[in-house]
Parts: structure tokens; C-alpha cells; sequence
């Protein structure tokens, strides 16, 4: 790693991302199998999430909700953990660290048309984001940090089947978020940072156009301090527009919210999004950042 001058000392004095305890997060979501909303794998990972903030943070609050598509009836919840003051700073900005924990129902771009009804592992693909934030879950247990942060586990995600652009308020993606966004009340923040499909093996971490166009400081802020740890992980190119959570958050919240994803993943919604696919450097590139970014500023 190219360190800048004076950044390994200031690193020293901060909490330490374990990537390797990351990893296990991720393995273990995996383990229970898809998390499909209905599924038993979707069960076990909900308890198993809400058992871990709880060992972290006494303030885990949960937002159960109900989504109806023809006969199908899916019961959703919303895990949020709270940490910092009671009361929001005036002093620091205070931040919601959102990823969504469902999986995919269906394996729609894999190669095999016999698995496109097959609901998907998600190694990278939602359990990335979510290992990462426990993990940051823990570290704010040993230091609380001085500002507000709301950890936020979305459900209902990915059960969207056709993205219309221009229909997003009535497509079925997002669906946490949006509940979330809707009952905002005082989980209102500053900023927002969503977290998904970081663990890939070739991450690539582009400046996404809604995170440019809604939250720039944010994203200079993000990027700088990637910078400064020698993460090149983080490229400086823009991307394209991304429909993620953090629309919601965006667009409904009116919560200044970012997106870090790589989206230029092969094992996109398929089968073969399974652990093997992914990187404790990764997960550690991203929790670095986040690291300096909560207790740095």
C-alpha cells in the first residue's frame, strides 16, 4: 500500500478494520443459503443479523413491512442498529451506512437458462455490504464514535423484475429503502453511504452519477481519503447512473446519499456469486475508508 506522508501514523491511532472478521461475515450469510425474502436462508440471516447488532449496540430497532405481488405475500424487515450521541452533533455530520441483506429470487443473467428461476447465493452481492458494515458494527462497540451513525440492513431490495426508467417510485426494486425513506423520522442523518457489490476480486469503485450529482462533497471526501491510504480501488473516472438504495435515500429522504458499488461483476445475479468470487482486500479497502472517514474527520 503507497501511503502518504504521515497517513500511517494517523492510521495507527484509529480502529482497525479485521478484513479476515469481514470474511466470516460474508461466508456465514452464504452459509445459510439464499436469503430470498420467504426462505429459511432468509430467516436464519435475519436473526443472525439482529443477534449481532445486538451484541453490539443496545439501540437495534426494526422496521417490519409487508409486500404483496399477485399471490405471492412477502413479510420484510428493515434491521437498523443506532450508535454515537444521543443526540445528533452540531460539530459533525452524522451518517446512515446502509446495505441491503436479501438476495435475489431469481438467476437471471446466468449463462444456464435452467437456473434463471433459481434464487442466487449473493456472496458479493448483498453479503459484501452487510459484512462490511458489521464489521464496522464492532469497531463502533469498542470506540463509539462522536457523531451519529445509523447502520442500516435493507430488505426487499432485489425482487424487482423489470426496471422501467422513470417508473421508479412503482417498480418493485428498493423496497427497504423506500419504507425506510418514507418513515424517516429520527433516523434522519446528514449524508448517506450505501454499500453494494464491494467484494469483488477486481474491485473498481467508480464515481456513480446519481452519488455526483446529489452528494459531490461527499464523494470528494470518500475519494480523497481513499486516496490518501493508496486505495486505487476507488477510481477517479465517473460511472454511469446506478438504481440502488441510495435513490431512495436521494430521492425521498432528501438525505445526501452516495453509492459504492462495482457493478462490472460477471457473476452478476447468477449461480456462481459465491465467496470464492470475493476478497478480504476488498472488504477492507471499503471499511478502511469508512474507518477514516467516521473517526478521521
Amino acid at each position: 500500500m503507497n501511503w502518504a506522508v504521515g497517513s500511517c501514523q494517523v492510521y495507527s491511532r484509529l480502529p482497525q478494520f479485521n478484513e479476515s472478521k469481514a470474511f466470516q461475515h460474508l461466508e456465514q450469510q452464504v452459509r445459510f443459503g439464499p436469503r430470498d425474502p420467504g426462505s429459511r436462508g432468509h430467516e436464519l440471516t435475519r436473526n443472525y443479523l439482529i443477534t449481532q447488532l445486538k451484541s453490539y449496540t443496545p439501540r437495534v430497532e426494526l422496521q417490519n413491512f409487508s409486500f404483496k405481488e399477485g399471490e405471492i405475500h412477502y413479510t420484510l424487515t428493515n434491521i437498523i442498529g443506532i450508535f454515537g450521541p444521543d443526540k445528533p452533533s452540531t460539530q459533525k455530520s452524522s451518517y446512515i451506512l446502509a446495505a441491503h441483506w436479501d438476495t435475489r429470487p431469481w438467476a437471471d443473467q446466468d449463462p444456464n437458462p435452467d437456473n434463471h428461476m433459481k434464487p442466487i447465493p449473493g456472496a458479493n452481492d448483498g453479503a459484501s455490504g452487510v459484512a462490511v458494515l458489521l464489521e464496522m458494527a464492532r469497531l463502533f462497540a469498542q470506540r463509539q464514535p462522536d457523531r451519529r451513525v445509523i447502520v442500516v440492513f435493507f430488505d426487499g431490495e432485489d425482487l424487482g423484475k423489470t426496471y422501467i426508467p422513470g417508473e421508479e417510485m412503482n417498480n418493485n426494486w428498493l423496497l427497504g429503502s423506500k419504507y425506510f425513506a418514507r418513515h424517516i423520522g429520527s433516523y434522519k442523518t446528514d449524508y448517506g453511504i450505501v454499500l453494494d457489490m464491494i467484494g469483488d476480486q477486481n474491485l473498481n469503485i467508480y464515481k456513480e452519477k446519481f452519488s455526483l450529482d446529489r452528494a459531490p462533497d461527499l464523494v470528494n471526501k470518500i475519494w480523497g481519503i481513499a486516496e490518501k491510504l493508496g486505495y486505487k480501488e476507488f477510481r477517479k473516472e465517473p460511472g454511469t447512473f446506478i438504481l440502488d438504495d441510495h435513490w431512495s435515500l436521494n430521492f425521498l429522504a432528501g438525505i445526501p446519499s452516495i453509492d459504492l458499488i462495482d457493478l462490472d461483476y460477471p457473476y452478476w445475479h447468477t449461480l456462481n456469486d459465491t465467496p470464492d468470487k470475493c476478497s478480504p482486500r476488498s472488504l477492507k479497502a471499503v471499511g478502511d475508508v469508512l474507518v477514516h472517514l467516521i473517526y478521521g474527520e
